[in-house]
């Protein structure tokens, strides 16, 4: 198995047919964590949407952010919702906010904290997993940072 902190076998995200996500797995694999924002109003939103909820233009950038954040809220999964993640329970998930991308929340995995440690507001950065399965993707994932 690769050296990876989600088990070979786990399925991976794949990309809207449509190609709308595409900025953003594309800046994952070049280790880049980018938001979309309206260039109307200036409201990032994440997922990515074609209409802009605030003003409802369809006009919209991908703006690059630190990738530095703030645990939002956590919990500890015990039951594996995959077979693939048998031997991996328990694991823990974040709820990050980016500062720098007001309103914004990511979901993903804190690769490196027991859960017992992790505390809300507790800094965190992007830490990003290149698929060895799939050249494609490249995840998100969080670590403390600080």
């Amino acid at each position: 198995m690769a050296n990876t902190y989600l088990p070979e076998g786990i399925p991976l995200p794949t990309p809207d047919p449509s190609g709308f996500d595409a900025p953003f797995w594309e800046a994952t694999k070049r280790h880049e964590l980018v938001v979309q924002r309206c260039t109307n109003c200036g409201t990032f939103r994440h997922t990515p949407e074609v209409v802009c909820w605030n003003c409802r233009s369809f006009d919209s950038e991908w703006h690059k952010v630190s990738g530095k954040g703030v645990v939002y809220s956590h919990m500890n999964i015990v039951y594996p919702a995959h077979p693939a993640l048998r031997e991996r329970v328990p694991f823990n998930v974040v709820l990050v906010e980016l500062p720098d991308a007001p309103g914004v929340r990511m979901v993903g995995n804190l690769i490196d904290t027991e859960y017992d440690d992790i505390y809300i507001g507790m800094p965190v950065e992007v830490h990003f997993e290149d698929r060895p399965e799939a050249e494609d993707v490249t995840l998100p994932l969080w670590k403390r940072s600080g």
